[in-house]
């Protein structure tokens, strides 16, 4: 098995590691963690080998980034065997997690899927469940200089993605049954949102 690398996801997991750890203060010893859009993999083995009290559940919806996740969690024990998980789904292969955690995704997909993920965290969370995003933002409409060219491409690329306004998410996911927490300004002109099921 191969596996794949991001630079972005290299440069940026200890950063957001500490926040994350935080945020997941709550979780049950053998609490599950559900990361939608785990992409290479680097993420779920990195945080999931700094967080061993936790269990991790990558999943993607891409097919071919799970054999790269697999490979990268054989370093990590407490990293499931990835799934299939597509966040725009009415349904979803993970029935119930005590967290979920995303991170670069909403940029990069259909609005729908945003709001599926919100749906589905909202679906699978206990009440306290936390959901964690990480990734670029604007703020009131506001995009840093640093993501302006990257907004652009992104949406050169497919016209239904680009960076999204914190509040709108925020707005989306009251809508879906959860309640903002907290915004944490991190590198690279990035944020993480937390929410929580109430």
């Amino acid at each position: 098995m191969s596996r794949r690398f991001a630079e972005a996801a290299d440069e940026n997991k200890d950063d957001i590691l500490p926040v994350l750890a935080r945020a997941l203060a709550g979780v049950p010893p053998g609490g599950l963690v559900l990361e939608v859009a785990s992409g290479t993999g680097q993420h779920a083995a990195h945080f999931a080998a700094r967080l061993p009290h936790l269990r991790w559940q990558p999943t993607d919806a891409d097919p071919d980034a799970l054999p790269s996740i697999a490979a990268w969690a054989t370093d990590a024990p407490n990293v499931l065997q990835p799934v299939l998980l597509d966040a725009a789904a009415a349904r979803w292969p993970v029935e119930r997690a005590d967290a979920v955690v995303c991170a670069n995704m909403i940029h990069i997909a259909p609005w729908s899927a945003c709001l599926g993920l919100l749906a589905g965290a909202a679906r699978v969370l206990p009440p306290g469940g936390v959901v964690f995003l990480y990734g670029p933002y604007r703020l009131d409409g506001a995009i840093a200089p640093s993501n302006e060219a990257f907004d652009r491409s992104l949406r050169s690329r497919d016209p239904r993605w680009g960076v999204r306004d914190a509040a709108e998410v925020e707005a989306a996911a009251r809508q879906a049954g959860l309640e903002p927490v907290e915004r944490v300004t991190m590198a690279w002109d990035n944020l993480s949102l937390v929410l929580r099921r109430p």
